[in-house]
């Protein structure tokens, strides 16, 4: 396919159709949840969930075709757990804003990522992070990721006197996981082509025979998305004073998408003198998606931390993004399919991405502290407070505050004293 060949710049990138293509499928497989994860979350709302659905999917599609044709990353984009949690948890049920007035505070955050991606603050903000700060963000995004995936095999279980313990090893699908997590390392060190995917479904036919898993058909035509579509509230969301809604939605959507933006290319090897060259170009896409989601009726898009999959399975290109986006407007059709494979299927992928995700801690300069406990304060809160906007303040502050304490001032650039600052004002002054 000499065209795309050409577009995607795939020799270039070392890569071919055939692997992008197994790592765009790879990508949507671990990404699949969020198409029946967000309208249950949305729903308790009290937003329409098969709009919701429809929205989800369109939303995905949509911001990871604009990743992928725009900025040619191998990143796929859908609305953000955590994001969508704060939504419908946080601000419609806490503090009882209407969903159409939050919808509007979501665009009104989108537009201004637009203005700041268009101007360049945002990739300023980026690229003035310290190398310490950008290592531990990969590596939180790994024990993050670790969570997450521990959590949906039953390996990692809530406890009120400890707050985790281990889970049933008992269970079957625990049992599968850990077969499947073996399976994909074993595959992966024998270098055999499409390891992750193969773990995947080999553990999705494995749920059918011990795990209770049903199958409901192959296609079901999509539900009507006008409950939601265009139904947000900007005079709502302006009239009720929603501030610190909007700062909050726009602080952990600048955080989160970067630290997953940065992660992602870092372990794909796209980053050049530890930049991402295209990185306006995907700040942009990710903009357009929130306010593209709004408009459609779900919370927040962003990059997804599960691209790491299909980095891992090889994809190195907007290619692999394409793919993912035509799985989810098939998804709108083949919602059955979709909802087939289960979250223990593909925690083992995301799993092994995590552990090849903390190698990174061998970067950080272990020598001096000033640098390392700020590295290893954001990798730690990541994981521990389930947020990465949460790990990166911590990071921030921590490495201001300490380079101010020991003389090294200066060496700290303006954009770290800002972001540091703004940190510190919303833990104090922002309740939301």
């Amino acid at each position: 396919m000499p065209s795309l060949q050409q577009f995607f710049k795939l020799a270039e990138h070392g890569t071919n159709v055939r692997t992008e293509v197994v790592a765009g499928v790879t990508t949507f497989l671990t990404m699949a949840y969020i198409i029946f994860v967000n309208p249950a979350i949305l729903g308790d709302a009290g937003v329409p969930k098969d709009a919701v659905f429809v929205a989800t999917c369109l939303a995905a599609a949509l911001g990871t075709i604009i990743m992928g044709v725009y900025a040619n990353y191998p990143i796929g984009m859908a609305p953000g757990m955590g994001l969508n949690a704060y939504f419908a948890y946080a601000v419609v049920l806490g503090m009882g804003v209407p969903w159409q007035s939050a919808l509007g505070a979501v665009f009104i955050s989108g537009c201004l990522f637009i203005i700041v991606s268009l101007f360049k603050i945002r990739e300023h903000i980026v690229n003035g992070i310290p190398h310490s700060l950008r290592v531990a963000i990969t590596v939180g995004l790994g024990l993050f990721l670790a969570l997450i995936a521990m959590k949906s095999a039953g390996l990692v279980v809530a406890n009120p006197e400890t707050l985790v313990r281990v889970g049933d090893v008992h269970n079957p699908h625990t049992i599968m996981a850990i077969f499947g997590f073996l399976l994909i390392v074993t595959l992966d060190r024998l270098k055999v082509p499409g390891a992750l995917l193969i773990g995947i479904v080999a553990v999705t036919v494995l749920s059918f025979f011990f795990g209770g898993n049903t199958f409901h058909g192959f296609m079901s035509l999509p539900p009507s998305i006008e409950p939601t579509l265009f139904h947000l509230d900007l005079q709502g969301a302006l009239g009720l004073g929603l501030f610190n809604v909007v700062l909050v939605f726009f602080l952990v959507e600048l955080f989160d998408a970067t630290g997953t933006l940065m992660g992602v290319a870092s372990r794909a090897g796209l980053l050049v003198n530890g930049r991402m060259e295209r990185l306006n170009k995907a700040l942009l896409a990710d903009s357009t998606a929130i306010v593209a989601g709004s408009l459609l009726g779900t919370s927040s898009t962003t990059a997804y931390l599960e691209s790491a999959a299909g980095v891992q399975a090889g994809g190195r290109t907007g290619l692999t993004a394409l793919v993912v986006a035509v799985l989810f407007l098939a998804a709108l059709f083949f919602a059955p399919i979709a909802g087939v494979v289960p979250a223990y299927a593909t925690a083992p992928a995301l799993l092994f991405v995590a552990c090849l995700m903390l190698r990174d801690l061998v970067d950080v300069d272990w020598s001096d502290t000033t640098e390392s406990v700020p590295a290893a304060i954001t990798a730690l809160v990541i994981p521990f407070t389930y947020s990465i906007a949460h790990g990166i303040a911590f990071g921030f502050i921590t490495y201001a505050g300490l380079k101010l304490l020991t003389g090294q001032a200066r060496q700290v650039k303006p954009v770290v004293w800002i972001i540091a600052v703004v940190f510190l004002i919303k833990y104090t002054y922002v309740t939301a």
